[in-house]
């Protein structure tokens, strides 16, 4: 009896050592839809003006991580922790390895330059830290970024630091 008792425990902290060797990346969502970087806190002074402003300055890049299929972000969401969304309402397909930058302000979108404008010329990132959320057209959620101006990538998923 004893033996089986020092077998199990012997068995059972061996679990728990490879479950502690895990990666923390393998608790990410089941996306190939990631969200890069994020530049929330535009270049000059804040201004939400269409005509002089810098809300084109703030952008979240969203790149395709997978190395075989094309997405389309078309009915793909991205909230902030406050609820600020923006949904992709036309067809912008992103081939393996491609990304494409969200901008804030008035813009022509374009496949070949990866860019797409959230016509609004209000920020959405907060200067300090949020919380970014993108979504599928399912409504299943595909990535989590978080930020503060202090740690700018906690959850270690690819970040460029675009601001400096």
């Amino acid at each position: 009896m004893h033996k089986n008792l020092v077998k199990a425990a012997s068995v059972a902290a061996g679990a728990l050592t490879a479950l502690s060797f895990t990666p923390a990346h393998a608790a990410e969502y089941s996306s190939a839809l990631k969200v890069r970087g994020v530049q929330y806190d535009a270049p000059g002074r804040d201004s939400n003006s269409c005509s002089s402003g810098n809300t084109d300055e703030e952008y979240l890049t969203v790149k395709n991580y997978s190395s075989r299929s094309t997405i389309n972000l078309k009915g793909h969401v991205v909230k902030d922790a406050t609820g600020n969304r923006f949904t992709f309402t036309a067809n912008h397909y992103l081939q393996p390895g491609d990304y494409v930058k969200l901008r804030g302000g008035h813009g022509t979108d374009s496949d070949t330059h990866n860019v797409v404008y959230r016509d609004n010329c209000n920020f959405l990132w907060n200067n300090d830290k949020d919380t970014i959320y993108l979504y599928k057209p399912s409504g299943s959620r595909a990535d989590v970024h978080a930020y503060t101006k202090h740690n700018d990538d906690p959850d270690r998923n690819g970040y460029i630091n675009f601001h400096g």
